[in-house]
């Protein structure tokens, strides 16, 4: 069973900055590309970042930038680091993932930049 579990997400004062981490279970990392979505109150949930299972990053255009995505394989982690938050990136935060018949994702993580 494939399971992804967002953690890191709180509040933060605008400038700020913060990582996400997302825990995968079920599925590798080493062969499977992973990415982080976001969901603005009342909006659609959005992409924000990726990579790929060889360790390429793609990014959206709100991300670059600001915003870099990593991973451990050996732990089975992808992290989101976000830099100079603004208000406008408060959002819930989902991880994602695929296999070839399926995608999966996160519970999402909250994160609230506010003063």
């Amino acid at each position: 069973q494939v399971q992804l579990v967002e953690t890191g997400g709180r509040w933060v004062q605008p400038g700020g900055s913060l990582t996400l981490s997302c825990v995968v279970s079920g599925i590798s990392l080493n062969d499977h590309a992973a990415a982080w979505y976001r969901q603005l109150p009342g909006q659609q949930r959005d992409y924000v970042i990726s990579i790929t299972s060889q360790g390429f990053a793609h990014y959206s255009d709100f991300a670059k930038g600001r915003f870099t995505i990593s991973k451990d394989n050996a732990q089975n982690t992808v992290y989101l680091q976000m830099n100079r938050l603004k208000p406008d990136d408060t959002a819930v935060y989902y991880c994602w993932t695929m296999n070839a018949s399926q995608e999966y994702w996160g519970q999402g993580t909250q994160v609230t930049v506010s003063s």
